[in-house]
């Protein structure tokens, strides 16, 4: 296995392939057999039902790949499984985490620095625009150490920890935005939809990802306040009836890439995509499949806000 350079929305990476389980077609659960397998251009697909856990849907799910921003999905949820975590917990915006933003052209929540947000606010920052800034700032709060590179040290450590919890077994963390260093931060489709089956159990976090947009005052360096205004880069939001999450990723080798949920009549299924063009069409294609609908031929993706980050 070759581990190359990865990256969030915009630095390089290399593909990630074990080679195993490199099955020629889908497969699916004898549940969702009374419907044809969707044919989606997924390099890696797979879905599951919340409820039980059981496969619906799957396309060489268990193949490592670079997830890129994905990665915060497991950010967030570490924060949110912290023992006595408090969300209104204020932090102040450093400079690093602007200059870090900078540095790797990486997706923003564009904050400012010596404002104040509370955690449930870098959560939203995080998570909607993608905020590298964001993801940062939750890293540095919550891992251990004097410096703040040994605090994000800790914190993907802390990840990787949580990712051996859930049994996501060919997952591995050295970045806690997507942004690799080292090369070695991938997952497959299984384990991204364990993940999220697991962080879609906190309240909080379901808040958060089903929200296509959201402002926040935040203390102002100043003193006084500052509203920032956030559109979720999930355009699956509002484009496919039942949508509730969670997250997107776009990296050069990772490619788009899609963490997402749905409810429909009281049934939620949670799905991934990994490395896909299409992947809004192929999700509702899933989706449907799963539901045992036929909604996605009259599916339109919207458009973001002028202005609005693109992951």
């Amino acid at each position: 296995m070759t581990f190359g350079i990865s990256g969030g929305r915009r630095a390089a990476a290399v593909l990630l392939t074990t080679g195993a389980l490199l099955a020629a077609g889908p497969l699916v659960s004898p549940a969702a057999a009374a419907t044809p397998a969707p044919k989606v251009t997924a390099k890696g697909a797979f879905l599951m039902d919340s409820g039980s856990g059981k496969t619906v849907f799957s396309k060489t799910a268990d193949t490592k790949r670079q997830m890129a921003s994905t990665t915060k999905t497991m950010a967030v949820a570490v924060v949110l499984d912290t023992k006595g975590v408090n969300l209104d917990r204020k932090v102040t915006v450093k400079q690093t985490y602007r200059d870090y933003v900078t540095k790797n052209g990486a997706s923003t929540a564009d904050l400012r620095t010596g404002d104040k947000l509370t955690v449930r606010q870098l959560l939203y920052g995080a998570m909607l625009p993608s905020g590298c800034d964001a993801t940062y700032a939750l890293a540095d709060t919550f891992g251990t150490g004097s410096t703040v590179s040994a605090r994000t040290k800790s914190f993907i450590s802390k990840m990787n920890a949580k990712a051996k919890s859930l049994k996501m077994t060919n997952t591995k963390f050295d970045s806690f935005d997507g942004i690799s260093q080292g090369g070695n931060n991938y997952s497959t489709p299984r384990d991204l939809a364990k993940l999220a089956r697991h962080a879609l159990k906190n309240s909080t976090f379901r808040t958060v990802v089903k929200a296509a947009s959201t402002k926040q005052k935040a203390t102002a360096k100043s003193g006084g306040t500052r509203t920032y205004t956030w559109y979720n880069t999930n355009k699956l939001l509002g484009s496919y009836k039942g949508a509730t999450g969670v997250k997107t990723g776009t990296g050069t080798a990772a490619g788009p890439c899609l963490i997402f949920s749905a409810t429909k009549n009281g049934k939620t299924l949670v799905g991934v995509i990994l490395h896909d063009n299409n992947r809004y069409e192929d999700a509702g294609k899933m989706l449907d499949h799963g539901f045992g609908t036929k909604t996605t031929s009259t599916l339109r993706v919207k458009p973001l806000p002028q202005g609005a980050q693109q992951d």
